[in-house]
């Protein structure tokens, strides 16, 4: 029974998902239907958590719009979620970023850069 659970999972799964780890500043394209009509919604934001393993793998993109903290959770392997793209990647020493929660403003949005070695 788990084996026919197994195949149907695997059918389902992206094959193709961006690498982003949590602290990277993504942007989330989303599909939006609105009646008969289908057309892409840009989600921008930090990435907080990231939690779940295959099709249930799910992350948590928080934004400040107008002074006001949103947060979205999005499943990876949703057919809403176009494509992910990371616009700059963080380097975070936390597994979840739920303190930027309680900050204010340009720290809020705020993490350490990753550093990249060219040479390397």
């Amino acid at each position: 029974m788990s084996n026919i659970i197994a195949k149907i999972d695997s059918e389902q799964l992206k094959k193709e998902v961006a690498s982003f780890h949590v602290g990277d500043t993504v942007k989330i394209h989303t599909r939006v239907i609105e009646g008969d009509k289908e057309r892409i919604q840009i989600f921008a934001g930090i990435i907080i958590s990231h939690k779940g393993a295959g099709l249930n793998e799910a992350f948590t993109v928080r934004k400040i719009s107008y002074g006001e903290g949103v947060e979205r959770v999005f499943p990876v392997h949703s057919p809403k979620v176009a494509k992910i793209e990371v616009v700059k990647s963080g380097k975070v020493r936390r597994a979840r970023l739920h303190y930027l929660r309680g900050r204010k403003g340009k720290q809020a949005m705020t993490v350490k850069e990753q550093a990249y070695n060219a040479d390397a």
